[in-house]
């Protein structure tokens, strides 16, 4: 068969998978509230970069969304149709390509990190495993088949993140409907949500951080699925579960997010050990509730949280529970309590791998708790110079609040840390403990001297 007309039945062949080309829809500057000014400086040099050299560029994602609702955007993507190895060598030294499952670039302008995608085209056209592949649950795990700017918006997410913002007319484009889903407040998932949970179940993790942080409400479409596929999250990396928490918990609705996670039963494969059903150390599920309160009142108010205290507070119930049966097994306190948490933190690292740094102030922020009840002066004052104090300190009000103990200590602690030296003695004479008088020593009869 001469090789002309192989070509011809190949491209007849992957033309019939693709599928069918949309129609865009430009929203020009008058019809949209996107504000210009709100874009990176570097994020709009990376796309007149590109135009410039002769590629198509926009900025796409959360930035667009963000800036439609009114809201500061932070992280600026950029996509192109200008392939990793074309991007490199227009940026040079700035520009670091990553990604083995998705092939992407990023650009440094000091701290600022713009990440820029070639435009994907449907996985389903691709014949060549080097670039697109799917395990036996139907989960991508390699996609690098590049394609057009409309296959790329139709392999986007939900709708809302799938809208171009072109800076050199202030234009939207739009494939997907996903302007009248933003201004409709609605989180709708592109193409079959079943299928799209499959290639990839993060996504149903996602459709719960943007539900809860934009205030969207899920469509029925996208939202059926996510019970009776809440397996698949086992499927996933414990590496890349842990960066998605943290983006989940640390929006400021850590309160709402943990609502939903547990009633689409994905909570159980984020924090198998922390899930009410599981956790049945008293008041550890009043301390968790309690801890999600103070995370969201934290953010709102412009502070840092750790997620070191954050994994503390989640792991508290079933460190005790661990480190009580290790004592009633014959353990002394201090070495059950090491042994538990080596065990709790093992535990959860098969589910989402928690960072060594984390891991090591997660562990002093339990091992102070035995400490903090010992109230002598010296060992007071030392303690609250401790660089985990105030994490520990914060773990005890928790525990206090959730009734897991009614000694008062924490308001104790609160008084002492703020007292002047005469006060602390004071205070640590109040809950002194008396010294044992000693044995007086028998003495030994002297030696008789000889005559």
């Amino acid at each position: 068969m001469p090789k002309r007309l192989i070509n011809k039945i190949k491209s007849i062949v992957k033309a019939s998978r693709a599928p069918k080309r949309l129609k865009a829809v430009i929203i020009h500057a008058d019809k949209h509230s996107f504000d210009p000014n709100s874009a990176s400086p570097g994020a709009i040099k990376v796309v007149n970069t590109l135009t410039d050299a002769g590629y198509e560029a926009y900025l796409v994602g959360g930035c667009v969304r963000d800036g439609l609702l009114g809201l500061t955007p932070k992280d600026f993507d950029v996509s192109t149709n200008a392939h990793p190895e074309e991007i490199k060598a227009l940026f040079n030294r700035n520009c670091r390509l990553i990604g083995r499952r998705f092939r992407l670039a990023h650009i440094r302008f000091g701290r600022e990190v713009i990440e820029v995608a070639t435009f994907r085209g449907h996985h389903s056209t691709s014949s060549d495993k080097q670039q697109s592949s799917t395990s036996d649950h139907g989960m991508l795990l390699r996609d690098n088949v590049f394609g057009s700017l409309d296959e790329d918006a139709i392999r986007r997410d939900f709708t809302a993140n799938a809208l171009y913002y072109r800076p050199k007319d202030n234009a939207i484009i739009d494939y997907v409907n996903g302007f009248e889903d933003i201004k409709n407040r609605h989180l709708r998932i592109i193409g079959d949500p079943k299928v799209r949970y499959q290639e990839d179940p993060v996504r149903m993790i996602r459709a719960i951080r943007f539900s809860a942080k934009l205030g969207f409400q899920l469509s029925p479409e996208s939202e059926a699925p996510i019970k009776e596929q809440s397996e698949l999250l086992g499927l996933i990396p414990a590496a890349r579960l842990f960066d998605e928490v943290q983006k989940l918990f640390m929006a400021g609705v850590a309160v709402t997010v943990w609502e939903r996670l547990l009633h689409y039963d994905l909570a159980q494969w984020l924090f198998p050990l922390s899930v009410p059903n599981k956790n049945l150390h008293p008041g550890a599920n009043a301390m968790i509730t309690q801890a999600m309160i103070n995370t969201d009142e934290r953010i709102a108010s412009g502070k840092s949280v750790t997620p070191a205290f954050f994994y503390a507070v989640m792991l508290w119930g079933p460190l005790q529970v661990n480190w009580h049966q290790l004592q009633k097994d014959g353990i002394p306190p201090v070495p059950a309590l090491q042994q538990a948490a080596q065990r709790v933190l093992q535990q959860q690292a098969q589910r989402t791998t928690i960072p060594k740094r984390f891991v090591a102030t997660i562990r002093e922020i339990w091992e102070l708790q035995p400490r903090l009840t010992r109230r002598h002066i010296k060992r007071a004052q030392q303690l609250i110079e401790h660089p985990r104090f105030r994490a520990a300190y914060d773990l005890l009000l928790l525990r206090e609040a959730a009734g897991e103990s009614d000694t008062n200590l924490g308001e104790w602690w609160t008084e002492f840390q703020h007292a002047d030296a005469t006060t602390q003695q004071a205070l640590a004479a109040d809950h002194s403990q008396p010294k044992k008088k000693r044995r007086p020593r028998r003495r030994r009869p002297a030696k008789s001297q000889p005559q």
